[in-house]
């Protein structure tokens, strides 16, 4: 497809949730995740996966590899520094990959080159022709960026920018590195890069916007608005310091204001809230209520004004449907009559589809729950599935819990863990039912992680609502994320660390094994 018939048609979603998102503090995931997220952001419609960066360490290089031997549909992308074996470590890592792409970078701004680069201008300007040449001669589809571009002289990012395209790039990314630009600023940027810079009809002008001072959104769209045709974002907006772009904010925006972009995206917007809520779990990271389009509060109404007009009209004080990213409006109740065939119905429905070995664990602690609450709505089903449901080895599992707390009562806990056939049980001590649960599970397995973040939320409104435990532990200079669900919170943060002690494991023997 060429540059100038894409101008006319849609704006590429490049997602960098992979890549740039998991730089977030305490948001890594291992390569089960990666593969779930990047299975999910296929489903979601995204052109471009930036898959990790190969070159900055074996299990970054396995991921991007794994992924592109089992992700179909997207371009899957790797990122390179201008240096040599950045990009040919990259172009091993993609090869199995149908269609796929090198991202390489480098700085323009005086500060990156003075005190990051320690280069001048002229070696970054050889330095970067000198890898896009190389990238081209492996494979076809090539993008370029340059970090800083606000802070950067303009003169010469359109001299750098002239120079890369001339050496084959395909695509040219303007990041925003620190977040720095104005709307205004940043579209006039991308205008006279499409207007002065030989060559520019032939390539995609890309964004890349950061969130340091709440922009991002505004920035890319102020892109599109003035010739820019990839968008690159994340997830919930996620990533270093601030975040970047939010994808949902960016396609919601585009989708509803046709009017004024004149162009559409490629996403299937129904899968928004999905992919939202599957990176949530598995980063740790909760998603702000009143976040744009996947907030908790996104399509929530309050004030007697806004509800007599939705009453009347949804138009009213709606510009899109919850329906249309996925928010579902469905009171279907289910419970334990409901029966293993309407649960499973249940389940495709929300998108879930099932192996029945899966089927049948997930049937069996709906039952359970079902005991507990009368009625079992569909994030009850969500955060049931996303709990139970998941691709790691679990090396420990919680068999029994007993908890003791009240006034003037030491609060104690008692726990039973299965290790294989072998049973783990401990009692202790601590200063809430939660400490107390974590103390006796460190006893029993002989893992004493740091307890870094601690948060819980219930699912569900009433009294009977599934509360939702996540939280982070630190490792050996890791984070591993852990996320347990129950109607009972002191169960619910049981489940959570062990989870997170599964996922550390899981990193330490692979580590053990030689995969470093």
């Amino acid at each position: 497809m060429s540059a100038e018939k894409n101008k006319n048609d849609y704006v590429v979603i490049f997602d960098t949730t992979l890549r740039d998102a998991e730089q977030s503090p305490g948001a890594s995931l291992n390569l089960h995740e990666k593969l779930e997220v990047a299975q999910q952001l296929a489903r979601l419609g995204v052109d471009i996966i930036e898959a990790g960066f190969p070159i900055s360490s074996q299990v970054q290089f396995d991921a991007v590899e794994r992924i592109c031997a089992e992700v179909q549909g997207p371009v899957i992308a790797g990122l390179a520094r201008t240096i040599a074996k950045d990009i040919e470590s990259a172009a091993k890592a993609l090869k199995g990959a149908k269609r796929w792409r090198i991202h390489t970078f480098t700085s323009s701004s005086p500060e990156h080159m003075k005190h990051m680069l320690r280069m001048t201008p002229q070696e970054v300007l050889v330095r970067a022709v000198e890898a896009v040449q190389l990238a081209k001669s492996l494979t076809d589809d090539v993008e370029f960026s340059a970090q800083d571009v606000a802070r950067s002289d303009q003169a010469f990012v359109q001299e750098l920018v002239a120079a890369v395209i001339e050496a084959g790039a395909t695509t040219i990314n303007i990041p925003d590195t620190v977040g720095y630009a104005i709307p205004a600023e940043y579209g006039r940027m991308i205008a006279d890069l499409c207007q002065k810079v030989p060559g520019a009809e032939k390539v995609i002008f890309s964004t890349h916007c950061h969130n340091d001072l709440g922009l991002a959104t505004a920035n890319s769209l102020a892109g599109v608005i003035n010739g820019a045709r990839q968008i690159e974002c994340t997830i919930n907006g996620l990533g270093e310091r601030a975040g970047n772009a939010s994808l949902e904010e960016v396609v919601m925006a585009i989708r509803t204001r046709k009017d004024l972009f004149k162009v559409d995206t490629r996403i299937n917007t129904t899968e928004i809230y999905r992919t939202s809520r599957l990176v949530s779990r598995l980063m740790g990271i909760p998603v702000q209520p009143n976040k744009a389009i996947v907030g908790a509060n996104a399509f929530a109404h309050e004030s007697g004004i806004h509800v007599d007009g939705l009453l009347k009209n949804r138009s009213t004080y709606e510009i899109m449907t919850p329906e249309s990213v996925g928010v579902t409006q469905s009171m279907m109740v289910l419970g334990r009559h409901s029966g293993r065939h309407g649960f499973k119905a249940r389940c495709e429905e929300l998108g879930f589809e099932l192996a029945e070995a899966d089927l049948n664990v997930a049937y069996e602690r709906f039952l359970d729950i079902a005991d507990k609450k009368k009625e079992i709505f569909d994030e009850d089903i969500i955060a049931l599935l996303a709990d139970e449901i998941v691709d790691v080895p679990k090396m420990y599992v919680l068999d029994y819990m007993q908890c003791s707390a009240g006034t003037k009562t030491l609060p104690s806990a008692t726990v039973r863990i299965l290790k294989g056939d072998e049973v783990l049980q401990e009692a202790a001590w601590g200063d809430g039912p939660v400490d107390a649960a974590y103390n006796a599970i460190s006893k029993a397995t002989g893992l004493e992680p740091e307890l870094k973040n601690y948060s819980i939320r219930a699912v569900t409104g009433s009294s009977e609502a599934l509360g939702e435990a996540i939280l982070q532990i630190g490792y050996e200079g890791k984070t591993f994320v852990g996320r347990g669900v129950s109607t009972d919170i002191i169960e619910a943060s049981a489940k959570a660390y062990i989870s997170a002690l599964n996922n550390m494991m899981m990193r330490v023997n692979a580590k053990q094994n030689g995969k470093k």
